[in-house]
């Protein structure tokens, strides 16, 4: 029999406020008077008695058949309160309102087209095998085309190092190793068949630990949550393994999908082990630049999948809103997450893309549009790129992305996207979030957390009420309507501008996740701050709490007065994909040195054309082959 779930006094109590703001009463005595009778007599309901000295000390005068109907009225909005709350509602159920990336203005490619990757290249298997770990997919894939290797080679070789290095980098939480083997004898006997099921045949891959995996603990890298074992796979689990795809771990989540701290301790940056890997994607950031798995899926409300990708020197794509299915996922804000997959190259995002950018009948806020990949019919010379910052200072690595691409005949066009005059409201997943946590909330398990302050923002979702909430999000509607109509016609935008206050790479000691490390050339880039908070929840801020709090002012200390800025790209939907654009000098504690890194935006539902421009920089300045010095 399952527990019954304490109704929260303060919860009951805001309801019955609510009830009497209703009826025009809000600011009389008469809630709080009738509230304190209820208390005191320890009363579950209120009585007519009540409600007339409550009247009466207030100064008010109803009819008795008033004062009747006030009670009904009042008692039955406590009843549904407790009857809402006494509820279970399973994680997987969203609200019934989905976000649309695609607003006024903004057009999409609707026609199916073949999906076509690049002329495989001509690979031959080393002698040692573990020189094959930080190889693109599309080696990887050649190799087991061939039959110079088997998965089950791959598979045991990605696993060694996972479990060698995972002592030094804190990036796995669960090892799937026989789930794993049993999926590469299986990937290796459909290649024996001449069944080829997708790009992904046969690769070892690893996936955040908010992403359900049935049978196994899927911990949200919390302590309060280390017995939760899903009944059911999260979707692009599903999808990957029906595409012959090989899953070998349950990668680091930072705390409920904030920063790179868990339960098990910092997550480590393969390229400074003595720095955090970014956030709250750290295991899937960590592992794939580490070269322990051969792709992995992470996960983004704000940051979390842009930000350990820079640390990491990965290519990290967020798709667009409504692109990838959540089911089966941890919620920050339904209206924001987004599941992607951080790579190592270009065209490695576009091969896992092409097996999980579809609709699956449970997320209902994807959108059925096809995913059309197809390098060799794509020219740089014909595409409208964008550059914000031209008219200031540059940064190096802005101007190394602009002279690549340029040799390759590209255009770089000078893109403004105006500063708002709209009103800076907060993301709406930090009251999103409220919702999702309630029961976890009302059940007293935030004080189970590993750090319980981090739950702040769950609670804090509360003050909030639901027409300011819906108001903010007009806004954001609003403010996604400016941003469509700066970047139309644009294929694809980044920033130039020269920040040199960003950090250089790799969180300090114990930080939130990318807060440090999201910053830097080109990346708090055209029309947001895309990789600047680091978590789905922004790791550097504590996802909800007040501002003033996460910089340690007073607690009472007024709000400082919101900044204009561009629109933003996050809350927008849009895609960006992360690039290693150079990297910093070594030093003792970054033996290879730093990587450096640049966000390519686009339009909603234009990942291809930011892949192909990612893809064209890197087939050139080759940065993305560099590897870290990794000490077991």
């Amino acid at each position: 029999m399952k527990k019954k779930k304490t109704v929260s006094v303060d919860t009951t109590r805001r309801r019955f406020m609510a009830y009497f703001s209703g009826l025009g009463l809000g600011a009389s005595l008469v809630p709080g008077v009738l509230w304190a009778r209820m208390q005191d007599s320890g009363a579950q309901s209120i009585t007519l008695a009540m409600v007339t000295d409550a009247l009466k000390l207030s100064g008010v005068e109803f009819t008795e058949a008033e004062r009747t109907q006030m009670v009904a009225g009042a008692n039955q909005s406590l009843t549904r309160s407790k009857a809402v709350q006494a509820f279970h509602i399973p994680y997987d159920v969203s609200p019934p309102f989905h976000v649309n990336a695609i607003v006024p203005g903004v057009v999409v490619n609707k026609v199916a087209k073949p999906i076509a990757f690049s002329k495989p290249p001509s690979v031959k298997v080393p002698g040692n095998l573990e020189e094959v770990a930080f190889w693109p997919i599309r080696h990887l894939s050649e190799l087991l085309r061939t039959k110079q290797v088997s998965s089950v080679d791959l598979t045991k070789m990605y696993l060694e190092r996972l479990h060698r290095y995972d002592k030094v980098l804190l990036n796995t939480v669960t090892f799937l190793d026989e789930m794993a083997m049993t999926q590469a004898k299986a990937a290796d006997a459909d290649i024996a068949a001449g069944r080829f099921r997708s790009a992904v045949h046969g690769i070892p891959w690893g996936c955040k630990d908010i992403i359900n995996v049935k049978g196994y603990p899927t911990t949200w890298g919390s302590a309060s949550m280390k017995n939760n074992v899903p009944e059911f796979d999260a979707s692009v689990v599903e999808m990957l393994r029906e595409a012959g795809a090989v899953l070998i771990a349950k990668l680091v989540t930072g705390e409920m999908a904030q920063g790179a701290n868990w339960f098990g301790g910092m997550t480590r940056n393969p390229w400074s082990v003595s720095t955090g890997s970014g956030g709250s994607s750290a295991g899937p950031g960590s592992a794939t630049g580490a070269g322990c798995v051969g792709f992995a899926i992470g996960t983004e409300t704000s940051g979390s999948i842009l930000g350990p990708s820079r640390t990491c020197g990965v290519t990290g794509l967020r798709p667009t809103f409504g692109r990838v299915s959540r089911y089966g996922v941890m919620a920050l804000g339904w209206t924001y997450d987004r599941l992607g997959p951080m790579t190592r190259y270009a065209e490695d995002c576009a091969m896992v893309m092409s097996v999980i950018a579809k609709p699956d009948g449970r997320d209902m806020s994807i959108s059925d549009l096809p995913f059309n990949w197809a390098p060799a019919t794509m020219d740089i010379r014909k595409m409208k790129i964008g550059a914000t910052g031209l008219d200031g200072p540059i940064s190096p690595d802005g101007q190394h992305m602009m002279d690549v691409l340029k040799s390759l005949g590209a255009t770089i066009t000078p893109l403004t996207i105006p500063n708002s005059k709209l009103p800076q409201v907060s993301d709406g997943y930090n009251f999103e979030q409220g919702a999702f946590f309630d029961e976890f909330v009302r059940a007293g398990k935030v004080e189970q957390m590993t750090n319980p302050p981090r739950g702040a923002g769950f609670k804090s979702a509360r003050l909030l009420n639901v027409v300011d909430y819906l108001q903010m999000s007009r806004i954001r509607m609003m403010s996604m309507m400016e941003l469509a109509k700066a970047t139309a016609g644009f294929d694809a935008y980044f920033s130039v501008t020269a920040n040199p206050a960003g950090n250089r790479g790799g969180g300090a000691p114990g930080a939130p996740g990318a807060a440090a490390a999201g910053a830097g050339a080109g990346t708090p880039a055209a029309g947001a701050p895309a990789a600047g908070g680091g978590g789905r929840g922004r790791g550097g801020r504590g996802a909800g709490a007040p501002a003033a709090a996460a910089a340690g002012a007073a607690p009472n200390a007024p709000a400082a007065p919101p900044q204009p800025g561009p629109p933003n790209n996050n809350a927008a939907g849009y895609p960006g994909v992360q690039v290693a654009t150079s990297f910093s000098a070594p030093t003792e504690a970054a033996p290879a040195g730093l990587p450096q890194g640049i966000t390519i935006f686009g339009p909603p539902f234009r990942e291809t054309e930011i892949l192909f421009v990612a893809k064209s920089f890197q087939d050139v300045a080759k940065v993305h082959t560099k590897t870290p010095i990794l000490k077991a």
